[in-house]
């Protein structure tokens, strides 16, 4: 059966509980659940399944949350930050809608690509650590695993992004921190303030292994 989205939000509690379950959450909130507004709300909805959609026209719950009607806000996790879309706009549509969650949906590991890039230069997080890495490898599953769970360790510190180097238009970061395919996979760790960064070659990935590189880095 197919999930009913998006899932109304009718109070408080259960807004904050639909934002808390999960790594990136959109809620729409609306004065009429009809409106024209709210309809491409639900398009958009449908166009990105793997991210959960809530919608509210309460009061107390926009009330809550500072905001005015027709508004889609986003919340992510990993830096503990929110993005607001203001639908009063006429000219906000269901593909700025996507583009805006896409652009926003910093998750727990981002998967770099030329639209999170966006998001990912405007995130609050000062450290950046990438995992530059083929995709393709069998090693591929294993290094992921590892790395996502060493990425919950440092939530609200440091944004872990997958940088897969099959994809073309991540050449040139590859070569931004001078590395070449034979010394893949890497690790690269970022301070955007000012640029400082220090590179470690790996051939496997260990919790620990992050951990210190991270640790020692940001120290």
């Amino acid at each position: 059966s197919t999930s009913e989205k998006p899932i109304l939000l009718n109070n408080i509690a259960d807004a904050e509980a639909f934002v808390s379950g999960a790594e990136v959450a959109v809620i729409g909130f609306f004065q009429e659940p009809e409106s024209s507004e709210a309809s491409q709300f639900r398009l958009t909805a449908g166009r990105i399944p793997e991210v959960p959609f809530g919608l509210s026209t309460s009061p107390a719950v926009l009330s809550h949350y500072g905001v005015s009607a027709n508004t889609v806000t986003l919340f992510r996790r990993v830096d503990n930050d929110r993005r607001d879309l203001d639908m009063n706009n006429k000219d906000v549509d269901t593909d700025k809608m996507t583009r805006f969650v896409r652009m926003n949906e910093l998750r727990l590991v981002t998967e770099y690509d030329p639209v999170t890039a966006i998001g990912v230069m405007q995130s609050s997080l000062q450290f950046n650590l990438l995992l530059i890495t083929d995709k393709m490898s069998p090693k591929h599953p294993e290094r992921m695993r590892k790395f996502r769970a060493a990425a919950e360790l440092f939530v609200g510190k440091v944004l872990f992004i997958l940088l897969d180097t099959n994809l073309k238009s991540n050449e040139r970061v590859v070569s931004y921190f001078q590395l070449k395919k034979s010394q893949l996979p890497a690790l690269a760790m970022f301070h955007t303030p000012d640029d400082e960064q220090e590179v470690m070659t790996v051939d496997e990935i260990s919790i620990e292994h992050v951990q210190d590189f991270c640790n020692r880095f940001i120290q």
